[in-house]
């Protein structure tokens, strides 16, 4: 007698923090902290995994996990009153007892809907009442989806304005051997040089030492081509017009405390932002901002590994 398939699990995770664990039928999975609200796992069908974590990285509150898709909310970076990225990953989120009506695909069986909402506690340096739902689901194919839902609830008829990302750290098997594509002549921020504007130049984006660049106005489409395992990540995304791509090398490594010092050799951190225009919401207003990953064989690409063959093959967004 056969076992009937059970799409999400709660359990306990490391240091009996609670989590979410999402399974499809044909072996993808994924795992959800409820603490960040944080993506920690993603495998696909062979139990590969597909998403960074650090070995170092701290499962103790308050502190942020290193790895994942931590969510950055209501600020990217350190560029104002808030703790760098936000608090978003640094609280506790529930799961959402009434989640408005997402638009997936009825296929998906295995997901979860989470709610953040603002706490007297956490009213000093962002006095704002708001609503912010998250679902994160894992489509059958094995495609990763986060959809964000943020609501200005104020009663005071104050607007709000933040910026936000989602943090996501990706395993490669070499950064050496990693390209981008999809990202080439476009604008950027560059933070390592006080967000002065260039523009990239180059046929495609490769890695030699530190990257922390924001791109602006980017495609809804990109690809990160892992040229080692022969994989490609395509991901997709909707309401996030920016890209931050990052990786801290071998010298940044070394100073960041719960990161080993060649995990950066393992990592490339491309995440799907609204960094440079900030979202003002107006009382009753709502945002919608939406990640789609995949990942693939790098065959899909031709000799040539033109991304818009990886993209446009792959079926629209």
């Amino acid at each position: 007698m056969s076992r009937e398939m059970v799409y999400v699990q709660q359990c306990m995770g490391v240091n009996g923090l609670e989590k979410v664990i999402l399974r499809e039928v044909r072996g993808f999975s994924a795992e959800v902290y409820l603490y960040g609200g944080q993506v920690t796992s993603w495998k696909n069908e062979l139990g590969e995994e597909l998403l960074f974590v650090s070995r170092k990285a701290n499962f103790m509150p308050p502190k942020s996990i290193r790895g994942g898709i931590p969510i950055c909310f209501p600020q990217f970076s350190n560029h104002g009153s808030l703790e760098q990225h936000g608090f978003a990953r640094n609280r506790f989120w529930t799961l959402d007892p009434n989640p408005p009506p997402f638009p997936t695909n009825s296929n998906n069986k295995a997901f979860i809907d989470l709610i953040l909402k603002h706490s007297e506690d956490g009213t000093k340096n962002w006095p704002h009442r708001y609503e912010f739902r998250l679902r994160i689901a894992l489509g059958p194919a094995g495609d990763l989806m986060l959809t964000s839902r943020i609501r200005n609830t104020n009663t005071d008829g104050k607007s709000f304005t933040f910026t936000f990302a989602y943090h996501t750290y990706l395993y490669v098997t070499d950064i050496s051997e990693v390209r981008i594509e999809g990202l080439e002549t476009l604008d950027y921020l560059d933070n390592l040089k006080n967000r002065e504007r260039f523009t990239e130049q180059g046929d495609a984006i490769t890695f030699e030492s530190e990257v922390d660049k924001v791109y602006l106005s980017t495609p809804t489409k990109i690809a990160i081509i892992d040229h080692e395992r022969k994989r490609t990540f395509v991901l997709r995304k909707d309401g996030l017009p920016d890209a931050v791509v990052w990786n801290p090398w071998d010298k940044k490594a070394k100073t960041i405390s719960d990161f080993e010092d060649n995990e950066y050799k393992h990592m490339l951190c491309v995440q799907a932002a609204c960094v440079e225009k900030a979202i003002t919401l107006k009382p009753g207003e709502e945002w919608k901002g939406r990640q789609e990953l995949s990942a693939v064989p790098s065959s899909y690409c031709s000799g040539q590994l033109d991304p818009r063959k990886v993209l446009f093959s792959y079926g629209a967004f």
